[in-house]
């Protein structure tokens, strides 16, 4: 699988240059999960970012202890991304993470490795912060409209 040709599907890297997207692609690990395997958990400090390159997974929001069974959020397929506010703090995952089938593919973007990257390439850095900032925007402006 060409993490290049991945990476030019994710919206987060919108805007890079071919040798950015390149430099992105080399820092990537690519990992197979199958069906049912935890690849995040919620309340753990994540490290990574990871993005989709086959199959399916679901994110699992759980609720407080006695409260609602775990829900199912959203399914994320080829060029969907998850745990991207690890590139930018230290907090805890937000949500599990689990593979949907056998074999689903992800690659794997270490917050390290991609923190030197933007410091090396600034115009990477930021057009990955600008991308990132305008999706946080979207998601919280819907999720205030839907609680209205």
């Amino acid at each position: 699988m060409d993490p290049i040709e991945v990476l030019k599907t994710v919206e987060l890297f919108d805007g890079l240059e071919p040798a950015e997207l390149g430099a992105v692609a080399a820092l990537c690990r690519e990992r197979t999960y199958q069906a049912g395997q935890v690849i995040t958990t919620q309340g753990e400090v994540g490290d990574d970012l990871f993005v989709v390159c086959d199959g399916f997974v679901e994110v699992i929001l759980s609720r407080p202890p006695g409260d609602q069974a775990p829900r199912t959020m959203v399914h994320l397929g080829r060029g969907q991304i998850f745990g991207e506010m690890a590139l930018v703090d230290h907090g805890p995952r937000s949500a599990t993470v689990r593979a949907l089938v056998d074999g689903a593919v992800v690659m794997i973007i270490h917050r390290q490795d991609f923190a030197s990257l933007c410091e090396a390439n600034h115009h990477l850095g930021f057009v990955v912060m600008r991308n990132m900032a305008a999706d946080l925007s979207f998601k919280l402006r819907h999720r205030n409209l839907a609680n209205r």
